[in-house]
């Protein structure tokens, strides 16, 4: 029923800023609490940051706090993952996932229901 496609990633040097775009199919996109995670070659998969459906709370990981920001327009079905300040360590394939409930944020791969196909973010030096 539901279907996540992102959008956004490319490759950038240090410092710059990329926009990630996740579109999702579902009827009562604000229903769902959106997250993205981020995997490179070789790691597990990681949670950066993730927003509830309805207050829009947000939660991020700290590696990320005070560069990303996430946030979501019911309106569009879509959530987007504003990224400054880029730096090497960031280089991962971002993934959009989402989850049943409002009212709790979560940030761990098992508890999301659904997967984006990623897309591929490198930043260099």
């Amino acid at each position: 029923q539901v279907q996540l496609v992102e959008s956004g990633g490319g490759s950038v040097q240090v410092g710059d800023s990329l926009r990630l775009s996740c579109a999702n199919s579902g009827r009562t996109f604000n229903v769902y609490t959106m997250a993205w995670f981020r995997q490179a070659p070789g790691k597990e998969r990681q949670f950066v940051a993730a927003i509830t459906g309805g207050s829009g709370s947000t939660y991020y990981a700290v590696s990320v706090k005070g560069r990303f920001t996430i946030s979501r327009d019911n309106g569009k079905n879509t959530a987007y993952l504003q990224m400054n300040s880029l730096k090497p360590e960031d280089t991962a394939v971002y993934y959009c996932a989402a989850r049943k409930g409002t009212l709790a944020i979560t940030t761990t791969t098992s508890t999301y229901d659904y997967w984006g196909q990623g897309t591929q973010v490198t930043v260099s030096s």
